[in-house]
């Protein structure tokens, strides 16, 4: 319990307010409309989000990768907003390309801090955030015109094959996994030729682990690792908690402030995470 007791204190102490609602929701029975009043405060009144809502750009422009965040909170809370989410689709669909297909961020960022990765391959539109979208519309149940637009996309865009970055490919698996009959065979075959993942857990570079495509013991991707592999990362990630309580980071987020949000927002996944596995 100690490590929960540390991160617990990190996350009132560092964490910005719609963390520590989540927290309060996932870990203290907290309601869970005190998550989605955080999560109004970053949305726009074209519908989508933004303000920073994920830390790496400090732009208020609504982007794809800032709805995207909003809808993990929400899944991770377990609430839904008709309104909200119905908003954040109408934006969605507003700024799609015709074939149903968004981009992560856009231009817009260029005027604000933002972090180094924050460039111009985030304003292609593509299964990075597309089919990450439709999964957690899917997830959560929301029906939109803008989903089966982009679902049927999708389906196109990996019948031809999988995507070679793993970030891709994890946006990717929350589509697949509403499919029917995803081939795990072939995602497991294709997840060592991915670039970004880092699938030892001794490995202290930056990547997709399998704990993030398995985040809980009943996810359906879990069925891509072995016990062993899942427990190695479980461990690492004991051991990566910093002595304030919180988890690192292993980029460069624009500043401080980003840096402690983003601290926050990997800190209460860690959590989540090891209670999913037992390891609190």
């Amino acid at each position: 319990m100690e490590i929960f007791k540390a991160a617990r204190e990190f996350v009132r102490r560092d964490a910005r307010l719609v963390e520590r609602r989540l927290f309060a929701t996932v870990f203290e029975g907290a309601d869970p409309d005190g998550v989605v009043d955080a999560l109004r405060g970053y949305q726009n009144a074209d519908g989508g989000f933004g303000h920073g809502l994920e830390p790496d750009k400090r732009c208020p422009d609504s982007t794809g990768l800032d709805v995207e965040t909003a809808f993990d909170v929400l899944i991770a809370a377990g609430v839904h907003d008709d309104d909200l989410v119905r908003r954040a689709c109408d934006w969605l669909q507003s700024v799609a390309t015709p074939e149903g297909t968004v981009s992560l961020a856009s231009p817009a960022i260029e005027g604000y801090p933002r972090a180094e990765h924050m460039s111009e391959w985030t304003y292609v539109p593509g299964l990075n955030p597309t089919a990450g979208l439709v999964g957690r519309l899917q997830t959560m149940g929301v029906e939109h015109p803008w989903r089966d637009r982009a679902a049927a996309w999708c389906a196109d865009a990996l019948a031809k094959g999988f995507p070679d970055d793993a970030h891709a490919m994890h946006e990717s698996l929350e589509y697949l996994e509403h499919t029917d009959a995803p081939d795990v065979a072939a995602v497991k075959e294709w997840l060592p030729k991915l670039s970004h993942y880092r699938a030892d857990a001794a490995d202290p570079e930056y990547g997709v682990t399998p704990l993030q495509f398995a985040p809980t013991p009943d996810s359906f991707w879990r069925q891509l690792f072995d016990d062993a592999q899942l427990e190695s990362h479980l461990d690492r990630l004991i051991a990566d908690q910093q002595p304030d309580g919180g988890w690192a980071i292993t980029w460069e987020p624009p500043g401080a402030a980003a840096t402690l949000e983003y601290r926050g927002i990997v800190t209460v996944q860690a959590l989540r995470t090891l209670r999913a596995y037992g390891r609190l």
